[in-house]
């Protein structure tokens, strides 16, 4: 039986000592966290593949078991782990000082949100990237995670937790929900008193599910229908190759792009070289009546008709939708309406319409002339990330060190009074 109530009150106690921490004392904690990955990786590694071989014998997708892959990434999460520890560590940052006509100075301080609620699936390394990224920011967390990676989260857990206990934080300050029992879902998403944001990082119905039932204010993001539009005056080399990236070097992670659109003057020349150069690696395609007609009118093992809801389907695997379009209207239309507002991107030659692109896209990154792969917070200098956020408040995009901040005012006088 796990005592959500305890474990809440715990973190919020928690929280206060961490906010006490210095710079140098988290930094430590970090280096120590990262070393302890290191030092016990095969105990990690280990339950990591049972869950991989429980995965497999239930069916899971080849996605999903690329998400709940440690085997070859576990260096990678502790080398992410040293990075934050590198960062500039924004509590404390003082910004936008003024001094008003009556001499009172006011000023904007970070501090940080308190307690952090997260909820994940099939996403062991994000266990560490949450560990990381909270004590940095002197945030608490209570971790939920998915019932197919539960080995390996308990075996992240220990370690990391091991570590921060050993270098003086209290142990509550992450803490993970150690059951699989659906119902505290449920449960920690009614902990107001107790949990300052909910981040889910899962799929469409995660999201939702947080959405609709938290009395928690919900960071929305993660889920990925991204897209690529190929205009008239785009190199066909350069487009080919960002769209390659794009789509294969990781289909199942949510910055891969799932739509191509191209613009109708081109689509002739360009979309067979599209089909020739990904089938080569096992890319298949969805594509519209025109794009049909351009490939001689007929489907095939290759590539088939687009369904109702294809172009909403974050696939998470080799399959790439593909639509003529009549130019950069109906390219920004149909990404309005199919868009999950995660990463889209133009390639061209035209800077005008790149700006147009840039103006009208509302998503959270918009590429040009680059792949769609790079929202990511270490690939954008900001060491890990604890989810990409779709959302508008408060946080955009890949959400690093200073978006798990809030601010407070400081102001400071010398006797004022207001009249």
């Amino acid at each position: 039986m796990v005592n959500l109530i305890d474990m809440g009150q715990h973190a919020r106690a928690a929280s206060r000592q961490l906010a006490r921490a210095t710079t140098e004392q988290k930094n430590a904690a970090l280096l120590a966290m990262a070393d302890a990955l290191d030092a016990n990786a095969a105990s990690i590694l280990e339950a990591n593949r049972l869950d991989l071989a429980d995965g497999r014998a239930a069916g899971m997708s080849a996605g999903l078991l690329d998400r709940l892959d440690l085997q070859k990434r576990l260096a990678d999460v502790a080398a992410d782990v040293r990075y934050v520890a590198g960062l500039p560590d924004p509590v404390g940052k003082v910004f936008e000082e003024k001094t008003l006509p009556n001499g009172l100075h006011a000023c904007k301080r970070r501090t940080p949100l308190g307690v952090l609620g997260v909820i994940y699936e099939a996403r062991p390394n994000v266990t560490a990237d949450v560990a990381a990224l909270a004590l940095k920011t002197g945030n608490a967390v209570i971790l939920r995670g998915g019932k197919e990676t539960f080995r390996s989260n308990m075996a992240l857990v220990t370690v990391l937790r091991g570590a921060m206990v050993a270098n003086g934080f209290p142990a509550d300050a992450f803490q993970y929900i150690e059951s699989t029992d659906r119902r505290y879902v449920g449960e920690m998403l009614k902990l107001h008193d107790y949990i300052d944001m909910i981040i889910p990082r899962g799929g469409a119905a995660l999201h939702a599910f947080c959405r609709e039932n938290s009395t928690i204010p919900v960071i929305i993001g993660g889920v990925g229908v991204c897209h690529l539009f190929v205009d008239e005056s785009a190199d066909f080399d350069q487009a080919l190759s960002v769209i390659h990236n794009a789509k294969t070097s990781r289909p199942s992670v949510c910055n891969a792009v799932e739509t191509v659109l191209v613009h109708e003057s081109v689509a002739a020349a360009f979309i067979p070289r599209l089909v020739e150069h990904l089938g080569k690696d096992g890319v298949t395609f969805r594509a519209d009546s025109t794009t049909l007609t351009l490939l001689n009118g007929a489907a095939n093992s290759r590539v088939q008709a687009a369904g109702p809801g294809d172009f909403d389907t974050e696939w998470m695997a080799l399959i790439l939708g593909v639509k003529v379009v009549s130019g950069l209207d109906e390219a920004i239309e149909h990404i309005a309406s199919h868009s999950t507002q995660h990463s889209d991107g133009i390639l061209t030659r035209d800077m005008a319409n790149a700006e147009r692109f840039v103006d009208e896209v509302d998503s959270a990154a918009v590429y040009v002339n680059a792949s769609t792969r790079f929202t990511d917070g270490g690939e954008l200098g900001l060491g890990a990330e604890i989810a990409v956020s779709t959302q508008k408040m408060h946080a955009r995009g890949p959400m690093g060190l200073e978006e798990l901040t809030t601010y407070k005012w400081i102001i400071r006088g010398e006797g004022q009074i207001r009249v």
